[in-house]
């Protein structure tokens, strides 16, 4: 059983912990290494781009930077060898790295639609099957997994959006209830995060383009895109112990678009 935290701010303290971040050299991604290290995590932030890694790791000492694809097997599991070996435990996992893939069906082969799944969907499975294979820290704290999933996961993003992308994101959300099912008696909690659209460096042709940005803005209750921030609280709830009773959940952040 988790042992109740005393005070708000021990509800999302994660002094002590230790979280792996993938997709981390930019973006979303490195948004969430930063906001776990500054809840007191000491995080493992996993990228191809080492280099963006280690400028993002100077400004806090509590993000270790580890080159990963994470469509390679071999990196993952060294990477979360590298975690648990430097720190002796591993708490949260954030399944952040996402390939878009082509936007239109019919410029997809079925080769790009597997490579897009090997990155969207087989490497979060793995990565959390990996967890799992970790001794619990003893602490008695569940440990979290957060699948980075997408509302294009739960509704057609056509004419923008992407078969591969909306399939894997959808199977990220299938994927997060089913071990949520069978993980929850272990202590391990499974839940994903579905934002809307935000600027990040996947996007950045979307918000760039006038026709397409008024899209999103007409589509949305809020008006407008995410902004830099507005993800932080979601996703430090799903990692702490303030939703240490919440697994199988899928926590949609998208300014009301899929509330249409």
């Amino acid at each position: 059983m988790t042992p109740a935290p005393h005070t708000v701010a021990e509800l999302f303290s994660l002094h002590g912990r230790t979280a792996v971040v993938t997709g981390a050299s930019s973006g979303l991604g490195a948004r969430f290494a930063t906001v776990l290290a500054s809840a007191g995590a000491t995080v493992y932030a996993a990228a191809r781009r080492l280099e963006k890694l280690k400028r993002i790791a100077d400004e806090d000492p509590r993000i270790h930077p580890v080159g990963c694809d994470v469509s390679q097997e071999a990196d993952r599991v060294r990477l979360m060898e590298t975690a648990l070996d430097e720190s002796g435990r591993i708490d949260v996992l954030v399944n952040n790295a996402g390939a878009p893939g082509a936007v239109h069906a019919a410029d997809e082969s079925a080769d790009d639609f597997a490579d897009v799944l090997a990155v969207n969907l087989v490497a979060p499975f793995h990565l959390a099957r990996l967890l799992t294979e970790v001794p619990p820290s003893g602490s008695g704290r569940s440990r979290s997994v957060v699948n980075v999933s997408s509302v294009l996961g739960l509704v057609s993003g056509a004419p923008l959006g992407g078969a591969a992308y909306a399939a894997s994101k959808a199977g990220l959300v299938g994927l997060t209830r089913e071990l949520a099912g069978q993980w929850g008696a272990t202590g391990v909690r499974v839940n994903a995060l579905a934002p809307g659209w935000f600027r990040s460096e996947m996007t950045e042709g979307l918000f760039a383009d006038e026709r397409s940005r008024r899209w999103v803005e007409r589509g949305t209750m809020l008006g407008r895109g995410g902004e830099q921030g507005e993800l932080d609280g979601a996703l430090l709830y799903l990692a702490s112990d303030a939703s240490s009773y919440c697994t199988g959940h899928v926590l949609t952040v998208d300014g009301g678009w899929t509330a249409r």
